[in-house]
């Protein structure tokens, strides 16, 4: 008799947040933490475990920014596209970016280093411009500063 799930991790995961309505963002979180994206397997898996349907699933992961559903690299670099980011120069910080890593908005690097993303607000508006890598948020941004930060990425192996 074949398994109706042979996920383990999402059987894990839904023993772990639980199989109501309510756990599917934590599930779908951790998925991401795990693999980096949420394939489209992973998001049907989660759907027969919580006993609701895949468009439900695809519904949520495609609405939230940070669930990724698209293979996305090592550093995933969130730019804030809010007011106030906008107003204190996120677009030279965006050209910046795009000039060090020869990647454009929503492109991920050849060598699967980098993803750059818009983001819109990542609760720091009182500090803009800013930008996520990871998990990692970063200031008042300028040119220069951000010149800097990624250099010691691009130097990380």
């Amino acid at each position: 008799m074949e398994t109706i799930i042979e996920n383990e991790l999402v059987r894990e995961l839904a023993n772990k947040h639980g199989r109501t309505r309510e756990s599917l963002i934590p599930i779908l979180q951790d998925l991401v933490v795990q693999y980096r994206f949420l394939s489209k397997k992973d998001m049907v898996d989660v759907a027969r475990e919580l006993d609701i349907s895949a468009a439900d699933v695809f519904g949520t992961a495609t609405f939230y920014t940070f669930l990724d559903t698209e293979v996305r690299g090592k550093y995933i670099i969130r730019i804030c596209k809010t007011i106030s980011c906008a107003m204190k120069g996120k677009n030279e910080i965006l050209s910046t970016i795009e000039d060090i890593l020869k990647i454009k908005l929503g492109e991920t690097s050849s060598d699967r280093k980098f993803s750059l993303l818009e983001a819109n607000c990542i609760g720091w508006c009182h500090k803009a411009p800013a930008m996520l890598i990871n998990d990692t948020p970063y200031t008042e941004l300028t040119p220069e500063k951000v010149t800097e930060i990624l250099r010691e990425y691009i130097k990380i192996q």
